[in-house]
C-alpha cells in the first residue's frame, strides 16, 4: 500500500484523531462502488481543514488517507456493532442512506479486505496506541477527540435534524464526568448551535477502545452537523463563512479540554 495516513507529532497531551476524513479508493472498492457512492457521499468532509488550527494549537493529529468505503477505521477489527438499529460496519455494505454501496459480484474479496485491516486499519491504531503511549508517558495523562462530521439529516440513521455538536463519552466510560460537563458547558454558551451529550453518537470503536479514566485517558467524540460548515450536497463545498464561527466554538472545546487536563493533573 501508499501512503495510509497523516500523522503530526505536537507539543501537548492532546491527540486528534481524523478516522473518516480519507479519499483514497484501492482499485477493488473503486471498480465495484454504485454510481451514487462514486462522489463518496458519507465521508467526513473538509475535516483536516476545519481543525487546520490544531496543530498550531499544540495538539498531535492523526489523519486517515483512505476513504471508510475501503475500511471503516472507526469499527473494531472484529466487526462487532456498536449501536443498536441502523449502522454501518467495519467493511461497509450500504451507504448512509440504506442502499448497497456495491455492485451485485463486485464487493471487494475476503483476501482484499484482510489486506486493508492488516494495510490500512493496523496502522492507524497502532499511531494512536503508540501517540497515546507517549503522551501519558510524558505527561502522566492523555486526552483523544475523535473528529467526526456527518450530513444533519439522514433519516436512514437518525429521526429529524442532528444537533449541530454531537459529544459522545460512551456514557460518560471513556472521559471524567467533569470534563465532559466543561465541554458541555462550552457548547451550552454558544447560542447559535444546537447540542448534545451522548445522543445518537455516543462515540464510535475509538472513544470506547481507547478511553479509559482509570489510565488517565480521556477520549471525547464530537458528531459536527455538516451544515455548520459546508454545503452538504455535492459537490460537497467548504463553506468559509459557516466554518470560521465554527472553528471558533472548536478551539474553545479543545482548549477547555486542555485546561481541565493541566487542572486535573498537574495541580
Amino acid at each position: 500500500m501508499d501512503k495510509v495516513l497523516n500523522f503530526h507529532q505536537g507539543r501537548l497531551p492532546l491527540l486528534i484523531s481524523m478516522p473518516h476524513a480519507g479519499l483514497k479508493l484501492t482499485s477493488a472498492v473503486q471498480d465495484g462502488l454504485v454510481d451514487q457512492a462514486r462522489s463518496l457521499p458519507d465521508t467526513d468532509w473538509h475535516i483536516p481543514r476545519l481543525y487546520q488550527f490544531a496543530q498550531a494549537l499544540g495538539a498531535s493529529v492523526v489523519a486517515a488517507e483512505y476513504s471508510r468505503f475501503v475500511i471503516d477505521l472507526n469499527r473494531p477489527d472484529d466487526d462487532q456493532p456498536l449501536y443498536a438499529g441502523a449502522t454501518t460496519g467495519l467493511y461497509p455494505a450500504t451507504l448512509f442512506e440504506g442502499e448497497p454501496l456495491f455492485k451485485p459480484g463486485q464487493v471487494p474479496s475476503a483476501e482484499e479486505r484482510a489486506g486493508y485491516l492488516e494495510q490500512i486499519w493496523r496502522p492507524y491504531h497502532d499511531t494512536i496506541k503508540a501517540e497515546l503511549a507517549r503522551l501519558r508517558a510524558q505527561f502522566g495523562y492523555a486526552l483523544l477527540w475523535d473528529a467526526h462530521s456527518i450530513r444533519s439529516h439522514i433519516p436512514h440513521l437518525f429521526e429529524g435534524k442532528l444537533p449541530d455538536f454531537n459529544l459522545g463519552t460512551f456514557n460518560g466510560a471513556s472521559c471524567d464526568a467533569q470534563l465532559a460537563e466543561r465541554l458541555k458547558a462550552v457548547c451550552s454558551e454558544a447560542a447559535d448551535y444546537s447540542h448534545v451529550l451522548n445522543g445518537r453518537f455516543k462515540g464510535g470503536h475509538i472513544t470506547r477502545h481507547y478511553g479509559g479514566p482509570a489510565q488517565d485517558i480521556h477520549a471525547v467524540q464530537l458528531e459536527l452537523a455538516q451544515s455548520t460548515y459546508m454545503e452538504e450536497v455535492e459537490p460537497f463545498a467548504y463553506r468559509e463563512d459557516l466554518a470560521r464561527p465554527t472553528q471558533v466554538v472548536l478551539q474553545q472545546l479543545l482548549e477547555t479540554m486542555l485546561a481541565w487536563g493541566r487542572a486535573r493533573y498537574l495541580r
